[in-house]
């Protein structure tokens, strides 16, 4: 409890000049955190960085993100993932992704210079094909452990026959980044959580990826969307999921159809809100993640209209999270 006392103190200490931090702050109000890896994933403002780059990552670490996940393509990224961007930049709205017009070793510089690190980022699976030796030199620059995908192409998933193919696609994409000294991982949109012919797509990936090779990454969002049960998942899969991305949802809501498009994903977009702002059970969500054995906890809004007030409501959030045992 944030006691008379406790104010008094982190009164005199602000009095006698001490600096204290958005998150040293939040360490006096809240004590430890369960949740020490809480990060953000820059496509939740990356029409700020168009506006102001420098400011931008500035800002978020005042508030106190110490990480941040990527989203290509980057100057490394194959044409057909950088046309492929493309499509979906005009959607959304804006252009800039990657390094935001930066080399790797510059957006390092700048990330220390805020006291920021990223463990992964999302790469489109034709680089991953085509430059994985690229890929993950980037990753060594910025000291990335993680290198993925958002979604597998829409073209490359239609039937059960291709999630098997793509299943021993992962597992050579994963042993051969392995090597390179980087983990791939896979991060699923929503898609592919319904039953077709008698089989969950998504579970046919998940048994035909070898669990030290190929990683995975949650939205917890997108998966309850998908007419799945996040809790289900991760305690059916431990070790596997080591990255989330934590947003909550204004009420329950499932897509149209069966999520296998940016166009079903988009008529989501105004039922997600901020973490704690929503209907979704995170405490219970979050506290299975932990045990199953996230490792890093992402805040991620796709509408975020006030950037400052949003990134605060969701690290708050987190930071003050006190975890239960499942």
């Amino acid at each position: 409890m944030f006691t008379r006392r406790k104010f008094i103190k982190t009164s005199a200490a602000a009095a006698a000049g001490t600096m204290v931090t958005s998150s040293s702050l939040m360490k006096v109000i809240y004590g430890n955190p369960n949740i020490k890896n809480v990060g953000l994933q820059l496509w939740s403002i990356a029409k700020n960085f168009e506006k102001d780059f420098a400011g931008t990552l500035e800002m978020v670490s005042k508030i106190g993100y110490k990480e941040v996940e990527l989203f290509g393509p980057y100057s490394f990224s194959t044409e057909k993932d950088k046309t492929a961007w493309n499509s979906v930049g005009r959607m959304v709205g804006f252009s800039q992704s990657g390094y935001f017009n930066h080399t790797a070793k510059q957006f390092k510089e700048i990330l220390d210079s805020n006291g920021l690190t990223t463990p992964a980022m999302h790469v489109g699976l034709d680089t991953l094909r085509n430059k994985l030796n690229e890929t993950a030199e980037a990753a060594h620059i910025l000291g990335q452990k993680y290198a993925g995908i958002a979604s597998i192409p829409e073209e490359e998933r239609r039937t059960l026959d291709d999630y098997k193919r793509i299943a021993d696609e992962f597992n050579v994409i994963g042993e051969k980044a392995k090597a390179l000294g980087i983990r791939f991982y896979y991060h699923n949109h929503g898609y592919g959580l319904k039953e077709v012919e008698g089989k969950i797509p998504f579970d046919i990936i998940l048994e035909g990826t070898d669990p030290s090779l190929v990683y995975l990454e949650m939205d917890i969002f997108w998966t309850t969307a998908g007419s799945a049960d996040p809790i289900k998942y991760l305690d059916g899969n431990p070790g596997r999921y080591k990255l989330m991305h934590v947003k909550d949802m204004l009420k329950r809501v499932l897509f149209s159809g069966d999520g296998s498009n940016p166009q079903q994903w988009m008529e989501l977009f105004p039922y997600i809100t901020d973490a704690g702002s929503g209907v979704l059970d995170l405490k219970t969500i979050l506290s299975h993640a932990q045990k199953s054995g996230v490792e890093h906890f992402i805040v991620e809004n796709d509408v975020i209209t006030n950037p400052k007030d949003s990134l605060e409501k969701g690290y708050k959030y987190l930071y003050s999270l006190k975890l239960s045992s499942p």
